[in-house]
């Protein structure tokens, strides 16, 4: 079960909680899960990975969860990434862009670990659907959540639907990523930012290329590898909230 850990957060139409999942009792508290204060689907699950300088109460995890649990009721559950907020070392402050440089860093050189992070959002599946019975879940996860996303939505058919992107083969230890594409049968929107100078669209459209699923789509966007603007971020709440039902 999930224990929760302080007081919640309230921004809007959404509560926040932080909560310590369940197959780490003894860790800190790596997961968050955005409520909405009404209109709650409480039977749709979304589950998003935050950007590689981000965390899981990130602004870029906010955006998504003032629309997508704010709005249309979806509750949206969020998780550290490996060497991300509460998954730092006790007091350690890093600001943005070094986060996103200890990420790399960690891609390249320890590519062994990928496998660890999918374990852990796959026991918190387990948990999330012993305690709240959803009947779809749903994954959003673009950039560094398109990397991690991928190896999980390989292994993992109780997500429903997935929107990802942002990330390509070209980057360095990322054509791995090819074969997890392959095995994806979950339905995807592709997103992808035409003049993203961190990924090589060649690298991105590749990706797309590789994915398994019949049911995929590619939305690009101009400018850069930036937090999503209102046009993506519209696209990525209709995509997860008008998803057919779950299989």
């Amino acid at each position: 079960m999930l224990n929760w850990q302080g007081e919640a957060q309230v921004v809007g139409q959404v509560r926040c909680r932080r909560f310590v999942p369940g197959s780490q009792p003894d860790g800190a508290a790596t997961g968050a899960v955005f409520e909405p204060l009404v209109n709650a689907r409480s039977a749709h699950i979304a589950l998003i990975q935050h950007g590689g300088s981000s965390n899981k109460e990130g602004a870029d995890v906010w955006d998504v969860a003032q629309v997508l649990t704010g709005q249309k009721g979806v509750r949206l559950v969020a998780l550290d990434g490996p060497v991300h907020g509460a998954r730092l070392g006790q007091g350690e402050k890093l600001e943005p862009l070094e986060v996103r440089a200890r990420f790399f860093e960690k891609w390249e050189h320890e590519p062994v670990h990928v496998a660890g992070h999918v374990d852990a959002w796959r026991r918190l599946i387990d948990e999330l659907i012993d305690a709240w019975h959803p009947d779809r879940i749903s994954w959003v996860g673009l950039s560094m959540g398109t990397a991690y996303g991928l190896p999980l939505l390989a292994q993992e058919p109780r997500i429903h639907d997935a929107v990802i992107g942002m990330w390509g083969t070209s980057f360095v230890n990322s054509a791995r990523l090819r074969a997890d594409a392959k095995a994806v049968r979950a339905r995807v929107l592709f997103q992808q930012k035409w003049h993203d100078e961190l990924f090589s669209r060649e690298g991105q459209l590749e990706l797309f290329d590789a994915l398994g699923t019949d049911d995929r789509r590619l939305h690009v966007y101009p400018g850069g590898h930036t937090r999503l603007g209102e046009e993506q971020l519209a696209d990525l709440v209709r995509f997860v909230v008008d998803a057919p039902g779950g299989r």
